[in-house]
């Protein structure tokens, strides 16, 4: 038995895991300002991007299965972001979209990567090499997601 790949120190998934739990940390107080989670902030970057989706296209966007998407958007539904409607053409399929106070915190939370890049950058790490970052995590998630 090879006790050496148990190491903690030998784990990608870790720091991985690590890493993105305090990134989310950071987020937090712009989230609270905005009175909203991380995962409720993704669903709602994606209705900012294109809105009045139908809920598996938002699934399949964030990767998350419809059984973790249903519950958060019927919250983000009592909190007034988004409301959830049938499908005319197709009345199996749910379409959520924003409402007012949905669109109206897109504005609020403008302002929230370039404060992330900021801190980032005040704790030594420079946006070149968060960039360079990016094309393996997307690579990963590929490969991960097959």
């Amino acid at each position: 038995m090879n006790s050496e790949n148990l190491k903690l120190s030998r784990q990608g998934c870790f720091r991985l895991y690590t890493a993105a739990r305090l990134l989310i940390q950071v987020y937090q107080p712009w989230f609270a300002k905005l009175g909203i989670t991380y995962t409720q902030y993704l669903v709602l970057m994606v209705l900012w991007e294109q809105d009045a989706l139908p809920l598996n296209a938002i699934s399949r966007r964030l990767y998350l299965e419809s059984n973790t998407l249903t519950p958060l958007i019927k919250r983000m539904e009592s909190m007034k972001l988004v409301m959830r409607k049938r499908n005319r053409d197709d009345a199996r399929q749910t379409i959520v979209a924003l409402t007012e106070h949905g669109r109206e915190l897109q504005q609020q939370a403008a302002i929230i990567p370039d404060c992330m890049a900021s801190v980032l950058r005040q704790r030594g790490m420079s946006d070149e090499e968060f960039a360079a970052m990016v094309p393996t995590l997307d690579h990963l998630i590929a490969v991960l997601s097959k």
